[in-house]
């Protein structure tokens, strides 16, 4: 169960949460628009530039469930704290970077820093707001749409202005200025007296490493399969490992049982293809609007800005909807949505590109913001309702696989993207319908409709 509350937080400490949600989603899609600058600048390959948005993600993901533990075992708000610090940190090495090895490596701390964010603002939403649930993941799914609509059209207009070091400058800024918010507006969580599992984080956080280096892997030239292959075995042997150890451990930071509970599975699956997808159209898009289609940064961030923009604007419509339908039906109505977007996207791919290709696009990027919206809100509820959403460590899971999808999305673009949109969406397409059977998966829980939770 979650740890009680010091005292009730007023709408400022909700925004101030929500704020750094946008915070942490910025910083990783800021630098999808000006990829191509970064790679002329540094004298790179753009395939090997997309190591610089892999990294970030590859460490969030690979520390999320530690960091949740970690906020259940310190106090949610300190940990989120100290993330923001780190965070500047981060930042301000990334804007000196003098190549690529250590840009990725200032994104990879970056993505450190960013792994405490889903998890401390997740659980505290729903710490401090307990009757309304689907409010506050619609608000937190919002936020994340805010943070993906003005992403890259800020990183685009930063860039061409003052140049791709200057985004790492204004997000240094805005972590001080989201550190001195909550620190100013939240109350303190009491933090538990549990046990570190340090065999199960170590197995978890070893395996899920291994699993994205051999996703990211796959991307670089000169790649090597067998040793690919290799990786990704033993990180799967790791996280059964991981399974059987905290089967018999009554101490465990996470109770295999938990993972494996309908909701939470479902919602977590449904999560991952969704942000797979997301992944896939964030790095994609940008690249084929200022490659083959010529665009300016600036002018493809704005196209692009429609997409986060559905999402901002149907999120809470969405918790309202699944409060009265069922987030079941909602969940699986995005799914197809994103099928539908997905697939015209890819068609997209086979106009020729002086004629009516930017228009198409600006078209299928305002369905696929609606899949989004439509699948990320009953997710995070569906989440944060089951067994496991009392505590950080699953928070963090469920979190971890959102980013692992975004991570295998952006590795496929690496991989797929000379091969076409058409191929490189449909690819995307098959991995959303396999998550669409999936929702089917164990027996449904017991319906939870609005009459649960107050009206909003």
């Amino acid at each position: 169960m979650p740890a009680p509350r010091s005292s009730t937080p007023g709408a400022v400490a909700r925004y101030s949460l929500l704020g750094a949600t946008v915070l942490g989603t910025m910083s990783n899609n800021i630098i999808s628009v000006p990829l191509n600058s970064i790679a002329e600048d540094l004298d790179e390959p753009v395939a090997s530039t997309v190591l610089a948005v892999s990294a970030f993600i590859i460490v969030l993901a690979v520390a999320i469930p530690v960091a949740g533990w970690v906020g259940d075992r310190l106090g949610r708000r300190r940990v989120l704290l100290a993330a923001l610090v780190l965070m500047v940190v981060g930042q301000g090495l990334a804007s000196i970077a003098p190549d690529l090895g250590l840009l990725i490596g200032a994104r990879a701390l970056q993505g450190l820093a960013c792994s405490a964010i889903p998890p401390m603002v997740m659980g505290m939403l729903v710490t401090f707001f307990p009757g309304q649930r689907l409010r506050m993941m619609g608000a937190w799914a919002a936020a994340n749409g805010v943070g993906q609509a003005l992403g890259p059209p800020i990183g685009g207009l930063v860039a061409e202005v003052a140049g791709w070091r200057s985004i790492f400058v204004l997000m240094s800024v805005l972590s001080l200025v989201a550190f001195v918010a909550i620190y100013k507006t939240v109350p303190a969580v009491p933090g538990r007296r549990d046990r570190f599992d340090l065999a199960g984080a170590l197995l978890l956080s070893s395996g899920m490493t291994l699993l994205l280096v051999a996703v990211t892997a796959v991307s670089l030239p000169g790649a090597r399969p067998a040793l690919i292959g290799g990786v990704a075995v033993l990180g799967l042997v790791l996280m059964m490992l991981f399974l059987a150890v905290s089967a018999r451990n009554p101490h465990a930071m996470l109770p295999p049982q938990l993972l494996f509970e309908t909701r939470f599975l479902r919602s977590s699956l449904a999560a991952f293809v969704q942000m797979f997808m997301l992944g896939t159209v964030l790095v994609a898009v940008p690249l084929y609007l200022t490659g083959p289609l010529k665009m300016s940064p600036w002018h493809a961030g704005l196209l692009f800005f429609q997409l986060p923009v559905v999402m901002v604007l149907l999120a809470p419509r969405v918790g309202r909807v699944a409060g009265r339908w069922g987030p079941r039906l909602v969940l699986r109505l995005g799914l197809c949505t994103l099928i539908v977007g997905g697939t015209l996207a890819g068609l997209v791919g086979i106009v020729p590109e002086d004629t009516w290709a930017p228009w198409l696009m600006s078209g299928v990027l305002l369905v696929l913001g609606a899949g989004m919206a439509l699948v990320q809100t009953p997710a995070a509820a569906g989440a944060t309702r089951s067994p496991a959403g009392g505590r950080g460590a699953a928070l963090g899971v469920f979190s971890m696989l959102r980013f692992s999808g975004s991570a295998a999305g952006t590795a496929w673009v690496a991989i797929g993207y000379d091969r076409g949109l058409l191929v490189l969406f449909l690819v995307a397409v098959l991995i959303v319908a396999v998550g669409l059977v999936m929702s089917y998966l164990g027996p449904d829980p017991r319906d939870e409709t609005a009459s649960a939770e107050p009206a909003y």
